[in-house]
């Protein structure tokens, strides 16, 4: 496998992850077949995501039945988009093409995924820097050695704010959809950490997620409805790692005393 190269893109990668059956159509493009933690490049042709495999790969990284049902609306918008490099027709079967996955870019986003579906990392550190508050904010409860690597929640209302561009209701709900899901997958300490977006970016995180859910690891990673419902019963608040940050001081300072 050493002598084959890839052609795909960052954003390629990002959904190959719902690609559960590597199947194909007629447009040639390399493919992938993710293997554990290892990436083999084949020659195939243009892999398509059915509505079947959004929903199954919404289930595998933890997300409820009603929320990945919530996910076909992926396929609804995005597949026409998609199939557009292939057909003027709409695909009866909402099936989404992989190799032209770059054609559903929309507007009012972040800008980080190129309009050919490259990464610009010079944007995606940018927004860390700008828009982390606990660059500027010394009161911030949760605290880091490493500031300008996090989005908090209220972070990432005023970036969505900072990106929405005029008569673009489209763009800004599937910003604000993006970012909601984002959230609930990635949160730690109720932010967004730079090392788990940007393996996001590429897809790979999605893999490490479903192979720590296959083992049943303890990862202290994502918000569910759990979450929200056990914090406003025991604590009052759905910021659960506010409390646990505070009970956590707590304990810190019994320990001085």
């Amino acid at each position: 496998m050493s002598n084959l190269t890839t052609t795909l893109t960052p954003l390629q990668l990002h959904v190959a992850f719902w690609d559960y059956n590597n199947d194909s159509y007629a447009v040639p493009i390399y493919h992938c077949i993710f293997l554990s933690s290892t990436i083999l490049i084949s020659p195939s042709f243009s892999s398509i995501i059915t509505p079947a495999e959004i929903y199954h790969g919404f289930r595998d990284l933890g997300f409820g039945i009603l929320f990945s049902l919530g996910g076909l609306l992926i396929n609804f918008f995005f597949s026409y988009p998609t199939t557009l490099a292939h057909s003027w027709l709409p695909d009866p079967l909402f099936r989404i093409y992989t190799s032209s996955i770059h054609k559903a870019k929309h507007g009012s986003d972040s800008g980080v995924y190129s309009s050919d579906g490259n990464l610009r990392l010079m944007l995606f550190d940018e927004m860390f820097d700008k828009m982390d508050s606990t660059v500027a904010d010394n009161t911030s409860a949760v605290r880091t050695d490493k500031q300008g690597d996090s989005l908090g929640v209220g972070d990432l209302f005023r970036l969505h704010a900072k990106n929405r561009v005029a008569a673009d209701p489209a763009g800004w709900s599937f910003a604000a959809m993006e970012w909601w899901t984002t959230w609930l997958l990635l949160q730690r300490d109720g932010r967004i950490w730079k090392e788990d977006l940007r393996a996001m970016y590429d897809g790979t995180l999605f893999w490490k997620i479903r192979e720590e859910r296959t083992k049943n690891e303890d990862v202290a990673r994502g918000y569910g409805w759990q979450d929200w419902m056990g914090g406003l019963w025991n604590n009052g608040t759905w910021k659960t790692w506010e409390v646990r940050s505070k009970h956590n001081v707590n304990i810190e300072m019994e320990r001085e005393l």
